[in-house]
């Protein structure tokens, strides 16, 4: 995999070629401000909120003085810079998607961050939603320092511009998503998407769900993406109506779901598993999907939950915690 594979898989460089075949969705360049911001080690304080959420009145002098003493001691930090400009670039994109998006950068969304956000969910209306769930997300942080981190040449880095890409919010089931490898312009492997749960329609189904997604590659995809080794997502609706979701390159940097990528890039046990009354063409890609609730996995975005006290802490819900917090800081500097 090299760095020209990656920057072919940004959003900005394949939408305008496959823009008829995916959700629509707005381009913003991100700026350099925005960044700093979002990459800034310090407390996790969301900027653009157009509502700063209600504070619990204190319920003694002494929990008024502890406030005073945070504000005192840590108030700097806890001041979110503000973006006018961007704000309102990013709401009035947002409006023309029907008010609510889901968002990403160049090339990952910050699915290990939907824990943190109020309804679980990546669903954003406003750059604050957005804002929230990038800086909790080690996918974005990934994409900003480390986008090339498993290419093999040691050509140097290109210049980044980075962008902001929302996409008009869809309810995907996530049944019916899956992740298709391109081999030499050749379909080779369709995986389920969230490969950690059975679903009993992809077992029963899988012969036309396999038929469906190569028709759909051999007329739409196939000799016209950029590199002739990549990644596709595609999304199948209840109709039997197969949607592009995004591009990947083709190498460790993508998650290779029930196949490993020693199979893809050496093309082993890669032959299409039906039957010969299910038959498809002799060179039918392999097809996994999990079979029974019995090789059910956890969610592989567990591990990057944190307790839930810390969530209320980092969010400002809990005021108590807020104050416990303080009342630790202010031993501490006194213990020193």
């Amino acid at each position: 995999m090299k760095k020209e594979h990656v920057l072919h898989c940004q959003f900005s460089a394949w939408y305008p070629l496959f823009r008829s075949l995916t959700i629509k969705s707005v381009i913003l360049p991100l700026p350099q401000n925005v960044k700093d911001y979002l990459l800034d080690d310090g407390t996790l304080v969301v900027s653009g909120r157009e509502d700063p959420p209600a504070r619990s009145q204190p319920d003694s002098d002494d929990e008024a003085e502890e406030i005073q003493v945070g504000s005192k001691y840590y108030g700097a930090s806890l001041v979110a810079p503000e973006f006018p400009e961007f704000t309102t670039k990013v709401q009035e994109a947002i409006n023309s998607l029907g008010g609510s998006v889901f968002p990403k950068l160049n090339w990952s969304a910050p699915r290990d961050a939907y824990w943190i956000a109020m309804n679980s969910s990546l669903k954003c209306k406003t750059l604050s939603d957005i804002f929230l769930l990038f800086k909790s997300s080690d996918f974005i942080t990934r994409d900003f320092t480390q986008p090339f981190i498993h290419c093999t040449d040691d050509s140097p880095d290109p210049c980044m511009e980075y962008e902001l890409v929302l996409r008009k919010w869809c309810e995907l089931i996530p049944g019916a998503e899956f992740r298709c490898f391109v081999k030499e312009n050749k379909l080779i492997g369709i995986s389920q998407r969230d490969y950690t749960q059975y679903y009993d329609h992809i077992s029963k189904q899988k012969e036309e769900i396999c038929r469906c997604i190569q028709d759909f590659f051999k007329k739409h995809i196939q000799y016209k993406f950029l590199d002739e080794d990549f990644v596709f997502d595609i999304y199948r609706d209840s109709r039997g109506k197969v949607w592009l979701i995004d591009f990947n390159p083709f190498g460790e940097v993508t998650d290779s779901l029930l196949f490993t990528w020693d199979e893809l890039l050496s093309g082993t046990n890669l032959k299409g598993d039906f039957s010969e009354g299910e038959a498809l063409e002799q060179d039918a890609p392999a097809f996994r999907c999990t079979n029974s609730e019995v090789t059910v996995q956890p969610s592989p975005y567990l591990s990057y939950r944190l307790p839930k006290d810390f969530v209320d802490l980092s969010t400002g819900e809990d005021a108590h915690k807020l104050i416990d917090f303080l009342k630790l800081k202010r031993n501490q500097q006194e213990d020193d």
